[in-house]
């Protein structure tokens, strides 16, 4: 099928590449001139402007959008009074569903059609597939289907039944919103599963805190047992050997033992860690249903820390005990 895709950067570029690879024909456009061209080259037809995208591609058209969360109403400003009756929008970037819902909404007076498509596969995608989970009416998502199996990682494993796309990394989550709910849940469950392996190789690399000497003063507590903590582990060969057999192997755990290999103390990383919106949706909507996300708050909560958002608190708790304790801070 013929597909226009509206950013080009490190995913929407490698999701051309595998449409291309899957014999579907790709017209694109990007801001960036040099990013249209490089595609152009390996056989996508590039496009000057959005309106140039248009009418270059047949009708009923089929256009997804790989844009920044805040980009993406813009485009829609821009985009949607060149289209004609039936040609669908694809919002395949991390957009809130509520979002989803109003687009629908508002693309439906002109007769438009709108798809929240959810995807995760990174830079890896090329490669690997990308894993979708879409939203939107049933009957347009059942149109874009050779698109979706061409990007998903495919491969139904034997006994599955028919029509089973799960199995091959892409599902038909349900109506407008969520496809991007269910990938906004896996988002915050990626946050937490991160946390949890760089608080546990945290432990790791202080294991060793028995042999350091520590000065002794009112504002330390002491290492009762420095005895018990001698360790000098391996970080990287940990890493490596919980990816075999392991119950706590995973992809995540593959890509951290490859840093770990590069560099034991992962120099080159700040340790600022961003978030893009996905985990504070995940928890404002855990608190509407009053569903219960402690581990899910814990993991965005610490990247704001890691990003210093912190500082004045920990002033706060300093100033507080200078006040009751006359607890002087240490450098």
């Amino acid at each position: 099928m013929q597909i226009g895709m509206i950013g080009l950067g490190r995913m929407g570029s490698n999701m051309v590449r595998r449409l291309m690879r899957a014999g579907h024909s790709l017209v694109v456009y990007d801001r960036s001139s040099a990013a249209v061209s490089a595609l152009a080259s390996e056989g996508a037809v590039g496009a000057t402007s959005l309106a140039d995208l248009v009418t270059r591609l047949s009708s009923p058209r089929a256009l997804c959008a790989m844009v920044p969360v805040g980009a993406v109403d813009a485009l829609l400003d821009e985009l949607v009074p060149l289209l004609d009756r039936q040609d669908i929008v694809i919002d395949g970037g991390n957009s809130l569903f509520q979002d989803d819902i109003a687009r629908h909404t508002r693309l439906a007076t002109r007769g438009v059609r709108y798809v929240d498509m959810g995807t995760s596969g990174g830079v890896w995608g090329l490669e690997r597939g990308f894993c979708l989970m879409i939203g939107g009416d049933a009957d347009v998502v059942q149109r874009l289907d050779p698109m979706f199996a061409a990007l998903s990682p495919g491969g139904s494993p034997q006994g599955a039944t028919p029509g089973d796309t799960a199995s091959r990394g892409y599902l038909y989550c349900g109506p407008t919103g969520a496809g991007h709910f269910v990938k906004m849940i896996h988002n915050a469950i990626e946050y937490g599963l991160m946390a949890a392996y760089a608080e546990g190789f945290n432990i790791l690399k202080h294991a060793n805190a028995g042999k350091s000497s520590v000065e002794h003063d009112a504002e330390t507590t002491p290492l009762r047992h420095p005895e018990h903590y001698q360790y000098d582990f391996d970080i990287a060969s940990i890493a490596e050997v919980w990816r075999h057999g392991s119950v706590i192997s995973s992809w995540l755990l593959d890509l951290t033992a490859t840093a770990f290999a590069k560099s034991g103390s992962l120099e080159g990383f700040a340790g600022r860690v961003s978030d893009s919106g996905e985990g504070r949706w995940a928890l404002a909507a855990a608190t509407d249903i009053s569903a219960p996300a402690q581990v899910l708050a814990t993991a965005l909560f610490q990247r704001f820390a890691s990003r210093g958002e912190d500082d004045f608190q920990n002033r706060v708790l300093s100033a507080m005990r200078w006040g009751f304790g006359g607890h002087a801070e240490k450098s």
